[in-house]
């Protein structure tokens, strides 16, 4: 596939328009963006096309509206901070590919930004066949001369401005998807050993696929967040009346057996938080994984599964992680995600490398007081990371190497 450094070394892009895929989802409290590590890691593609003259479009979503506009989902403050990174005047179209689009598109200069409204108010983008994409996916392309590909949050989505637009247009990889895929590729292709996976969020069906590639391939993996209770119910605890998927517990011990058949240790925490309620006000309290009072949740790891980890984490010279070990949202359950931050900061300061799987895992360690530059990589795609890790052929990717 041709990359950002091909386009830029022909030195012809001045005054071509360049419709760029970003990633800007980010999390938003009304109009006020809580984490901008979206967007800080989509400047570098967007200001090198600027910087050699190119009149760039960037596309990009936020959330999941229906089809249609609905404010709450309006990139405008994203418009607002991606200008602010850029040190310059970012034009914001209030459409995708209506009036203001079409407009600010003939309006802009060499070297202009122009921020398409938010792609999935137009249900042409999330079509579930290029039929129903492909008128959509037409005006975009319309609107431009060559498709930069770099929202690496969304490869793995056979969408419109990701999968078909690519097939319309002269495209290329922008630099943050290049990045992403070199780094993971790095975690399939004779990772540096020993080699542990960290899987934690709500749900073990989520993870389902990418255990079971993994198993052949990590020499650990440590498991904790709400997913855990589905691998301690498996071994025969109870777990009270902590999340837990009783359809997998079958399937769980499946990978339980073929872990310890292949020589893959499993490592699952011996403590938890367990509290009376989804609250930060609950009452809580730490107790053994064979403790678990009925009438109680487990919200987070212990102190001494805290300890467990970075003690497994700590020869580690390749981790991925992906999914925080509790509800760290609420100070009193934040801990055990906090204490596994340290141990992969730790490891990454030795030279290991650490990989930290996107969504919700690059949100908490933001949130509890981390910077991206203390570990090895923060990904901007936890679902594209995952599905990547499963071995599987990411449509926005595979697209690009028919170019």
């Amino acid at each position: 596939m041709k990359s950002l450094a091909d386009l830029l070394s022909t030195g012809d892009l001045r005054g071509k328009r360049v419709l760029v895929r970003s990633d800007l989802n980010v999390p938003l409290e009304g109009t006020t963006i809580t984490d901008d590590g979206r967007i800080i890691a989509s400047v570098p593609t967007i200001k090198a096309l600027s910087e050699a003259g190119a009149r760039v479009i960037v596309s990009a979503h936020l959330g999941r509206p229906k089809g249609a506009p609905e404010d709450k989902y309006s990139l405008a403050p994203v418009a607002a901070r991606l200008g602010e990174l850029l040190g310059c005047d970012v034009v914001f179209a209030t459409d995708t590919v209506g009036e203001s689009a079409q407009a600010a598109v003939a309006g802009a200069t060499d070297g202009d930004v122009v921020l398409l409204e938010n792609l999935r108010f137009n249900a042409g983008e999330t079509g579930k066949t290029a039929e129903d994409r492909a008128e959509f996916a037409g005006q975009l392309a319309a609107l431009a001369d060559v498709f930069v590909s770099d929202g690496f949050g969304v490869v793995h989505r056979e969408q419109a401005s990701v999968f078909d637009v690519a097939r319309l247009l002269p495209s290329a990889v922008g630099g943050l998807v290049e990045t992403e895929v070199a780094v993971l590729r790095r975690l399939t292709t004779e990772p540096e050993r020993p080699y542990a996976v960290v899987l934690g969020g709500a749900k073990v069906s989520d993870k389902l696929a990418v255990i079971d590639n993994l198993i052949q391939t990590a020499d650990r993996l440590l498991i904790g967040g709400g997913m855990v209770f589905t691998f301690l119910k498996a071994q025969g605890h109870e777990v009270g009346k902590s999340l837990l998927e009783q359809d997998q517990v079958e399937a769980v011990k499946g990978y339980l057996d073929q872990a310890q058949e292949r020589g893959v240790e499993i490592v699952l925490p011996v403590d938890v938080i367990a509290a009376t309620e989804f609250s930060a006000d609950a009452d809580h309290e730490v107790v053994g994984i064979d403790a678990i009072p009925a009438d109680r949740m487990g919200l987070d790891i212990g102190p001494k599964s805290s300890e467990l980890f970075a003690q497994k984490l700590a020869d580690c010279r390749t981790v991925f992680w992906n999914g925080p070990m509790g509800a760290f949202e609420m100070e009193p359950y934040a801990a055990g995600t906090a204490a596994l931050a340290k141990a992969l900061v730790e490891i990454t300061a030795d030279g290991a490398l650490t990989v930290v799987g996107g969504g919700d895992s690059a949100a908490a360690v933001r949130q509890l007081g981390f910077t991206d530059d203390q570990f090895g990589h923060i990904s901007t795609g936890g679902g594209a990371s995952l599905e990547y890790l499963e071995g599987k052929d990411l449509p926005g990717l595979a697209v690009l190497d028919e170019s």
